[in-house]
């Protein structure tokens, strides 16, 4: 079985377009179609349905995917193991992450990392709809949430501390809260989803209900509708630390830290052996966040 037939199948899976498939491998239209109907033939099924307008995969071809995006891992870390070819970690490795924190911080630290591995391809894809992993062929997917899922493996990138923040125009106009509770009196922007506060006090949890005007399914807008006097919001340093900086926002309610802080994880299936360049994605971010973040320093 030819895996460059193999890698292939996996990236229509994807695409759901076979000759977008095979740009992304350097193929033609015309070499991409004789790919697949070879590896159908040689597995005497037919894995992708194809119309004029879509491609997708057939019942044979869902229960395939795995086992042959196993098989793909699995050969790039064999190989890199005995040897073979290069020990610096080739091919493309794609990656999920949150849209905020990607743009923030991901992409400012690639130029570093592909210097140092010339041979990768980077596809990353940003947004802040949570995917599965195996089902979208990402390698890699950074989170800022808790972790649910049992068959991932998660590795500590960085923290993620969370402030109650507004503007000195709002603090001027509208006074500072004094408690948790002080916040139904005042504007709220909200990040969609996430309405209910939690606050420690001593050694209790105080839920707030909040309410305003204002959600966004966005961390920068939210931010940025904070920084403009529109409310009060949550916000995490990785995301506000040059405004707090600079002054245009201002913590509120610091005697009652909330209980939302989390970290930045990145995971990987645990069905599946380390690759290179996933373990080198790792440990080059992990090297260049540090043991405190530089958005923790202001």
């Amino acid at each position: 079985m030819n895996n460059d037939h193999l890698a292939l199948f996996v990236r229509i899976a994807n695409t759901y377009n076979i000759s977008l498939a095979g740009r992304e491998l350097d193929l033609s239209p015309a070499v991409a179609s004789a790919y697949i109907s070879k590896l159908e033939e040689n597995l005497g099924v037919r894995l992708i349905h194809r119309t004029t307008r879509k491609v997708s995969l057939t019942e044979e071809g869902e229960a395939f995917l795995p086992h042959a995006q196993e098989v793909l891992a699995t050969l790039e870390t064999a190989r890199a193991s005995v040897g073979a070819g290069s020990l610096v970690p080739q091919g493309t490795l794609r990656i999920t992450a949150p849209a905020s924190f990607g743009r923030m911080h991901i992409v400012p630290a690639l130029k570093s990392f592909m210097q140092k591995y010339p041979g990768l391809t980077i596809d990353c894809r940003f947004s802040d709809t949570i995917v599965d992993l195996v089902e979208g062929g990402f390698d890699i997917a950074i989170r800022d949430a808790a972790l649910k899922d049992s068959n991932l493996i998660a590795r500590k990138l960085a923290s993620d501390n969370r402030i109650v923040c507004a503007s000195p125009e709002y603090i001027a106009k509208n006074g500072l809260p004094k408690t948790p509770q002080d916040l139904v009196n005042h504007q709220i922007i909200n990040l969609a989803s996430i309405e209910s506060w939690g606050f420690k006090s001593g050694k209790d949890t105080l839920n707030i209900k909040t309410k305003g005007a204002l959600r966004f399914d966005n961390g920068e807008a939210v931010r940025d509708a904070c920084v403009q006097g529109l409310g009060i919001t949550i916000s995490s340093n990785w995301c506000s630390y040059k405004y707090l900086e600079d002054g245009s926002l201002v913590e509120v309610l610091k005697d009652f830290p909330l209980v939302a802080n989390a970290d930045i994880w990145a995971v990987y299936p645990s069905n599946r052996l380390l690759a290179p360049k996933v373990r080198a994605f790792i440990d080059h971010f992990i090297a260049y966040f540090g043991e405190v973040p530089y958005w923790e320093k202001q």
